[in-house]
């Protein structure tokens, strides 16, 4: 049995100024660095030996993950977060209502199932060839999400509300199917600005 850890990256300055982000990228702020240094006491507080790590290839993602680990990684294309088109860096007000759905194909975005098809199959490709049983890897809010959904018939725990920044998502792992054991949202009262 394997163990990921799927954990969106800190908070981001298109976060802050609530902005449509997906394959654009910006930065993390300094609240962002701070909440992922946070998410790595959790493992570290847990005793938790992370043993190989990934990360899309979104710098906010790699910049999160350099706060966690110092192990070397790998940035795979398939964990990017959703492309969400010609709304790419836009204000966050013009996102229809959800679901989503297929919204974003009309402006050269991706489709929801094509899009949790993409982030299922990396996800199952990278653990499946790991030779580690403790795996981390850091993407993004949407693509956390459908990968939950995709394994949402295999798991009773479930998540309602937003991830939050640096949500921590523990999943097992049996060879065949993925299982949500835990939903980790840190508490960043101490830092919050």
């Amino acid at each position: 049995m394997k163990t990921l850890y799927l954990m969106r990256h800190g908070q981001t300055l298109f976060n802050e100024l609530h902005k449509i982000q997906g394959w654009c990228d910006s930065p993390l702020t300094e609240l962002g660095v701070r909440q992922a240094q946070v998410a790595a006491r959790y493992f570290t507080e847990n005793r938790i030996e992370i043993q190989s790590a990934y990360c899309s290839t979104s710098e906010r993602a790699s910049d999160t993950l350099e706060q966690i680990t110092d192990l070397p990684y790998a940035r795979l294309k398939g964990l990017k977060e959703w492309n969400f088109g010609r709304f790419e860096a836009e204000s966050e007000s013009l996102n229809p209502a959800l679901p989503y759905g297929d919204f974003f194909v009309a402006f050269g975005g991706e489709g929801e199932q094509e899009f949790r098809k993409r982030i299922a199959d990396t996800i199952f490709d990278l653990v499946s060839k790991d030779p580690h049983d403790t795996i981390l890897a850091v993407s993004h809010g949407a693509s956390c999400r459908q990968f939950m959904r995709h394994w949402a018939h295999t798991s009773e725990v479930g998540q309602k509300g937003p991830i939050s920044n640096c949500c921590v998502l523990k999943f097992e792992f049996d060879g065949a199917t993925f299982r949500l054991l835990e939903i980790v949202n840190h508490d960043f009262s101490s830092i919050d600005g």
